[in-house]
């Protein structure tokens, strides 16, 4: 079954803070795709986990000073979710002039040291986001050569894939979305990475991993701070992390639970509002 619900909730005043922390919530009952505009939030969640229940819940708890408003919850039917990408978003793009990724269906894309094929369905990781980019344009240049690599919300598997391409010695690649973790798995195939170890399930599926040298995690604050323990746990000291998926606001949250864990603050890219930041364990 491959048919989505639509849930559009308007956010007044809007607030880029307001509209994270509803799509974190929402995260949190299934669903697996946002989009943001300037009057409030689209969500997307498959048709057989969606709980209007527990979308009123939510709405109706809500703590902070906005006021939410359910607009629509409209049932899209399932389609060639590639095809759609293809048609309304997904084109190729260049990060950091050394890498392209494109689909399988594309034909007219530049050449680059690093090639990687992606087809999306609908899972989260092209690099036209700026939080996958942002990590993207860090591994374009951090030594990966040799190393153990652990990328949790792998999503399409483009950071795992690019790991493993700069030579990576072993990559874990973890997702706990049964969907995507089937699109991580045909992607990696498609891009000649078919020795990454990837993972169905959540942050206990890397409870067997030790010493790793760098992890990924290009996910949600939210849930990058409640699983920050488990996290440091299995890097080895002088790892390094590098977290996504939040805004520069939230630095500071995210900062102050992985001190907690022992991991210092290295340094902090940004784009369009979104962050990226590296930790090192001391």
């Amino acid at each position: 079954m491959n048919d989505y619900v639509e849930v559009k909730v308007e956010i007044t005043p809007f607030s880029e803070d307001f509209s994270d922390i509803l799509a974190a919530e929402l995260a949190e009952v299934g669903y697996e795709s946002f989009v943001t505009d300037s009057e409030g939030l689209t969500a997307y969640v498959r048709n057989e986990s969606y709980d209007r229940v527990a979308l009123d819940g939510i709405l109706s708890r809500w703590p902070y000073p906005c006021r939410l408003q359910l607009r629509e919850a409209l049932t899209i039917e399932g389609r060639d979710w590639n095809h759609e990408w293809e048609k309304n978003y997904f084109k190729p793009i260049v990060i950091g002039d050394e890498c392209v990724v494109h689909s399988s269906f594309h034909t007219d894309y530049p050449t680059c040291r690093y090639d990687i094929a992606i087809d999306p369905k609908m899972a989260f990781g092209t690099g036209h986001h700026a939080t996958t980019s942002l990590i993207v344009t860090r591994l374009l240049t951090m030594p990966v050569d040799g190393l153990k690599v652990v990328d949790m919300g792998t999503g399409t598997g483009i950071l795992a894939i690019l790991s493993r391409m700069r030579g990576a010695g072993y990559v874990v690649a973890v997702e706990i979305d049964p969907m995507a973790c089937e699109n991580t798995r045909e992607n990696v195939l498609l891009n000649g990475c078919g020795d990454i170890d990837v993972r169905l399930g959540d942050v206990t599926s890397i409870s067997d991993v030790v010493d790793a040298d760098i992890l990924l995690a290009n996910i949600n604050r939210n849930i990058i701070t409640a699983d920050m323990p488990a996290y440091a746990a299995v890097v080895k000291s002088g790892g390094q992390f590098v977290f996504s998926g939040f805004y520069e606001a939230d630095v500071p949250v995210v900062e102050e639970a992985a001190s907690r864990c022992g991991l210092k603050l290295a340094d902090v890219t940004s784009h369009d509002g979104w962050a990226s930041v590296r930790f090192v364990k001391e």
